[in-house]
């Protein structure tokens, strides 16, 4: 075993002492399931060439998970490493809510690397809080429309990515399209204020149109161009660092709209599928990831750029099943459960790594990882010392990157809802501490319903879920009675993790 681990140790010291560090771009798109991906799921209906491509030319893993089931947990986890169900926070923000969710003082995967000689860059969705004020001075820590009223735009915004790390930022508090504040944010300020309340009026009308929340936009803000103004940014920035005189790795997060609901694909990306206005959605995300990749290329940086794309949870409930009944796709395939679910489908998301010269091209890893992961991985290969009041949840995964692991790199996961239902998983069991998904109502009927989808409770009166992914993926059988020696075991493991603040090993 020492001598199989020789090459891992000595490429990791390289690193540590290393001057020329890779540049890391991270690509996460919203609410993308992993059926949605072709290079998952051979009956998707929907093309995504540049994702496959970017697997052919990386590594794809088939056992990765987002660390919440919604957006702004998972969000807040990735940029700390550390799960969000930690801070007793339920739900998503929306407009203008707050304050941030990661608080002064806690080390942030952007901070870590400017640590380390990176510049730092966001363009795209913040959604983990900030600060916004009123003409009083006052901050507003709302969500809705009245709290968007109340905004002084003259006053710079608190909280944001520029002091969490990111030397640069471009984007929107919440989610672009859909949480009441329909304006970009430019540095830690709004340049063009909305105006008035968004006339829904003109815009398109489908079965993934309806999540436009009526709040007020901005007149420079184009509800179906916004990934389109995202992709402009991150495009432009490789451009000027090309350019510059600078010698550091930059350290790009380009955090995208698409495919959140609503589904508003851009005017180039209309009737390009066959698989409907969401299917255009996707092909566009697809697209963006495409551009991407010729930048690096164009630029000469590719060669030294490590490609991270993820997901930061599973697909939502109207796109999972409009899409299903319209076009026979599946987001989730071949999972049970979409956004929101504890299930497999609401969290077991794409993830794809490309790095030429360390990372083999076509390659395929089995290895449970977690998107708090990155914070470590990145940590390993620049060098950086992360202390234990840190990334407490975060695996180094480096060694499955290069295909250099000889065991499972993760003893136990740790998952969560936006209700703050817990599950963990060891190996091929993993154990829900709760009943039911977590997340959505399967009991309820209807066009929107879930109802359609329940399966019959094989454990009636359990009080948890226990399941052998191995034996049974798709989540059908409760084993809870069968086994409950290993329901003891994991429950008294997932006390031991929310009691000692971390699921990862104390650092030496």
């Amino acid at each position: 075993m020492i001598i199989r681990l020789l090459p891992t140790l000595c490429f990791l010291c390289g690193f540590l002492n290393a001057a020329d560090k890779p540049n890391i771009l991270f690509i996460l798109a919203d609410d993308l399931g992993y059926g949605d991906v072709g290079c998952y799921n051979p009956a998707s209906k929907v093309p995504t060439p540049h994702l496959d491509q970017l697997a052919k030319e990386g590594i794809r893993f088939t056992d990765a998970h987002s660390p919440s089931t919604v957006c702004t947990p998972t969000r807040y986890s990735v940029l700390t490493g550390h799960m969000a169900f930690r801070l007793n926070y339920r739900g998503v923000f929306t407009g203008v809510g707050g304050p941030c969710l990661i608080t002064k003082g806690r080390l942030t995967l952007p901070e870590m690397l400017r640590g380390q000689g990176y510049e730092t860059a966001m363009f795209g969705k913040w959604h983990v809080g900030l600060s916004a004020f009123d003409k009083q001075g006052k901050p507003i820590h709302q969500n809705g429309l009245p709290a968007v009223r109340r905004i002084d735009y003259t006053k710079p915004f608190v909280g944001g990515p520029i002091d969490r790390g990111f030397d640069y930022f471009f984007g929107t508090a919440s989610c672009p399209t859909t949480d009441w504040l329909y304006a970009y944010i430019d540095g830690n300020k709004i340049p063009v204020p909305p105006t008035r309340i968004v006339d829904r009026t003109p815009l398109p009308k489908h079965p993934y149109s309806r999540d436009n929340r009526p709040g007020m936009i901005a007149p420079d803000f184009d509800l179906e161009e916004v990934d389109m103004v995202f992709l402009q940014k991150s495009l432009k920035y490789l451009e000027n660092h090309a350019k510059s005189a600078s010698k550091k790795p930059f350290f790009l997060f380009h955090s995208m709209q698409a495919v959140h609901l609503p589904s508003f694909a851009g005017d180039a990306f209309k009737g390009k599928t066959k698989a409907g206005p969401h299917g255009d959605f996707l092909f566009e995300m697809d697209y963006v990831v495409g551009e991407l990749m010729k930048a690096l290329k164009r630029h000469g940086m590719a060669k030294n750029t490590l490609v991270i794309f993820s997901s930061d949870n599973g697909p939502e409930v109207p796109t999972s099943i409009a899409m299903r009944r319209d076009h026979k796709h599946n987001g989730a395939r071949p999972w049970r459960g979409v956004k929101r679910d504890q299930w497999e489908g609401g969290h077991r998301v794409p993830f794809i790594a490309r790095w030429p010269g360390k990372i083999k091209a076509g390659s395929t890893s089995k290895q449970t990882i977690c998107l708090t992961d990155l914070m470590a991985t990145a940590a390993a290969i620049t060098g950086a010392k992360l202390p234990n009041n840190s990334a407490e949840d975060s695996y180094n995964i480096l060694p499955a990157l290069l295909g250099q692991d000889t065991k499972p790199i993760r003893q136990y996961t740790l998952h969560q809802t936006m209700s703050l239902a817990l599950a963990i998983r060891k190996g091929d069991w993993k154990y829900l501490d709760h009943k039911g998904s977590g997340g959505n109502n399967y009991a309820r009927p209807g066009e929107w319903g879930m109802k359609q989808y329940a399966l019959p409770e094989k454990a009636p009166g359990a009080l948890g879920q226990l399941y052998n992914l191995k034996a049974d993926p798709g989540e059908t059988t409760n084993l809870y009675f069968k086994h409950p020696k290993i329901v003891k075991t994991l429950k008294a493991k997932l006390e031991e993790f929310k009691k000692s603040g971390r699921s990862a090993p104390v650092r030496q």
